[in-house]
Formats: structure tokens, sequence, C-alpha cells
């Protein structure tokens, strides 16, 4: 296929803009958690939830969170945390619940499909998370939990990405204490607290960009002055270049500008991303890409710069 440089019109791009429900729904913060288990990070749908996610990050912030376990591990269900950590004292390590903040109200928006993260709450009250949170582990929109029904939905605000998921399915496969608690195996006649299933670190990162399973996903100025645009790029091909393909029916027009927007330059068709997450250790900088087709709109990869 021959490769050409083809200016996208600001018409062009705003019949398409214009043709899409405007919506809050871009995931910027990304929080890579260290366990005994692994490490796995989550996206945080920031504009789409955005009490939820401040709540989150709150309790992150203030050390809620870290040295945290998981109290709840029900196979073929959730994962859940949140609700304890372990402290010294001076008699040794002991288990103490997390210091709630008040009740948030309710962001039910997206569905509790496999991966998904959601608030925990209190049967029949729909306004009840503080600080409990869990991983679906399996699709949990229909039935038999449909999860996103009961206590009028249970409020989505995140997603597990990179290969975090196996670290959830690990520890769905441990052994449990008759209270559900998952623990590494021991020998002993009662469960050291080291051998719960503990967070030692929280790292919080907002980059431009992520790319999970095949996409790159990320909000751009389109250069109108005004719309900011949701998009997914997802690769095609690999060989001789890297090209990735719009999926124009993902776009959304987000009602706020996200800290870290990528921008694109109708005049040149090249889409500049400040950075882009690869993995919970991989970050990559000044990101270009070029226009080269526009039915179905395509780019490819120019450059980037190492980071971390």
């Amino acid at each position: 296929m021959t490769k050409h440089l083809v200016n996208l019109s600001y018409k062009t791009i705003q019949i398409v803009c214009w043709c899409i429900l405007a919506t809050t729904s871009y995931a910027n913060s990304v929080a890579c958690f260290t366990s005994n288990m692994g490490q796995f990070c989550i996206e945080l749908f920031e504009s789409h939830t955005p009490i939820t996610t401040a709540n989150f990050l709150h309790y992150i912030h203030n050390g809620s969170y870290t040295n945290g376990v998981f109290h709840r591990s029900i196979p073929g269900f959730v994962i859940q945390g949140g609700g304890f950590k372990i402290v010294d004292g001076a008699a040794g390590k002991s288990l103490v619940t997390v210091a709630t903040l008040p009740p948030i109200n309710n962001e039910f928006k997206i569905s509790n499909t496999r991966g998904t993260v959601a608030m925990a709450k209190i049967d029949r009250q729909p306004n009840s998370a503080t600080s409990q949170w869990f991983v679906n582990l399996v699709d949990n929109s229909g039935d038999p939990n449909n999860l996103d029904t009961q206590n009028s939905g249970f409020t989505v605000f995140g997603r597990v990405i990179f290969d975090g998921m196996s670290v959830f399915d690990a520890i769905a496969q441990l052994p449990r204490t008759s209270s559900h608690f998952p623990y590494l195996a021991t020998s002993e006649p009662q469960i050291p607290i080291t051998n719960l299933v503990q967070v030692s670190g929280i790292a919080v990162q907002k980059p431009t960009g992520i790319f999970h399973e095949g996409i790159a996903s990320f909000a751009v100025d389109i250069g109108d002055g005004s719309n900011i645009l949701e998009v997914k790029l997802r690769l095609v091909d690999s060989d001789p270049e890297l090209l990735f393909e719009l999926d124009s029916g993902s776009m959304q027009i987000l009602s706020s500008k996200p800290e870290n927007v990528a921008t694109y330059f109708p005049q040149s068709g090249e889409v500049s991303i400040p950075s882009v997450m690869l993995s919970p250790t991989t970050m990559i900088n000044n990101v270009r890409m070029q226009l080269v087709n526009t039915e179905p709109f395509q780019f490819v990869l120019k450059s980037y710069e190492s980071g971390n």
C-alpha cells in the first residue's frame, strides 16, 4: 500500500465529532500497586466517575491502602480489599480496620465486566461506599450476580490493565480463611499476618495515553479551539511500520479537559502525545504519529523518546 500524507480538515473532524453523544469517560491517572502476589495497575475513569475516583485517590494518598490486605476472595466472582490494613505496634504487627471517610454518592455508569474495579457498599444503601473496593474476576454484569442492577448498580471507576489480572487470578487460587481472607499457604497452625495478601506500596502516574491490549487510548485536542476527544487507535499492522487505525465508533467528546492531552495538527496531519504508558514500569515520551489515510483513518508511528 502506498502511504501518503493526507491533511484532515476541520470540517471532516467536526462532522465525526458532533455525531457522537457528549460524555465524560476518559481515564487519566493510573495507580500501580506492589503486593506480595505481584504488581498490578488500575486505570482510573476520572472524568466518568469524578466523585468515586477522587475518593479512591484520597485513600491512596492518605496511606489507607498502603499495607492493606485483600480480605475477601470469592473465586468466580470478586477479590475485595480496602477494609483492613496491617500496622506495627508495641506488640508487633496487627490487623486493623481502615479509617473511613464519609460515604459517597453512587455513580454507576459502566458495566461490571471482567477486570473492572468497583466500589463495595452496604446492601440496599446505594450511596454507602467508603473505602472498600473490588475487582471483578468474571463478567458480573448479568445473571446470576448482576452487579449492574443490584443496589442501584455498583460503581465501576477503573479497570485492571496490562497483565494485572494474572495477579488477581492467582489470588483467587489461594487458600482462604473461614471469613474469606486469602493467604499464602503455611504449615503453621495459626496463619501469620504476613501471609495475608497485602499491598506494600502504591504509585500514581498521569500518562497522556495508555497502550493496552493493542489499543492506544488518549484524549486529544483536535485543533479547533474547543473540542477534546477521547480516541482509541488499534494497532493493525507492525510490518514494516507500526500502523494504527482509529476506532471512530468509540470516540467521545469530553465535557472537561483532562490534565494531560495529545494535540492534533490539522495542517500536517500529525498527532503529538506527551507520554504513553506501555507497562507498569515503561513509559515513552514525545510520541509522534502521522496520518497516512482517511478511509479509514490510519496513523503510523513516526518517533518517540524512551522514558523510564
